[in-house]
Formats: structure tokens, C-alpha cells, sequence
């Protein structure tokens, strides 16, 4: 990776992420401060990703005419025409 620097630091963790550090480190052999960085660094990784992906859109799409009677501001009345009236 380079030239790195490093800060010293102190930081508290929660008893479960502690254990999950120290199992992985065991595991894999590793270090726990190299297991601790390696999981802060794909955390932060995989947050950059999230934020530059493309934002989800929907399509409308024209459903064509309605029944007749049929009024879809009232879902309850909707889900009784399609399912019946035992639907719950």
C-alpha cells in the first residue's frame, strides 16, 4: 500500500465487534490491528460504493383502463376484489 502513516489512537468497542475482531484474527492468522484496519477500511469502502451508485428509479406504466367500480384509493376494497372476502 505504499508509503502509510499511522496515528495512534484509542478506541472503545463494543463486546460483540471485539469478538468478532479477535475470532477473525485467530482465523486468519492475522494480526488484530491488521484485522481491525482491513474491517474499517471495507466498511468505508463499501459505503463509498453504496454512495456512488446509481440511484434506483421506477418506470410508470400505464395499466390501462379500470374496471369500472373499482377505486383504487381504497386498497382494503381492492385486496377483497382480487383475493375474495376470506383474503385475512
Amino acid at each position: 500500500m505504499g508509503n502509510i502513516r499511522v496515528m495512534r489512537t484509542t478506541l472503545t468497542l463494543e463486546d460483540d465487534v471485539a469478538e468478532k475482531l479477535r475470532t477473525e484474527a485467530r482465523r486468519s492468522g492475522k494480526s488484530f490491528k491488521a484485522v481491525v484496519n482491513e474491517a474499517i477500511r471495507s466498511g468505508l469502502s463499501h459505503r463509498e460504493m453504496i454512495e456512488e451508485a446509481e440511484p434506483f428509479k421506477v418506470e410508470a406504466r400505464d395499466l390501462g383502463e379500470l374496471r369500472a367500480g373499482i377505486d383504487l384509493d381504497n386498497i382494503a376494497e381492492v385486496v377483497e376484489r382480487i383475493e375474495g372476502p376470506q383474503h385475512r
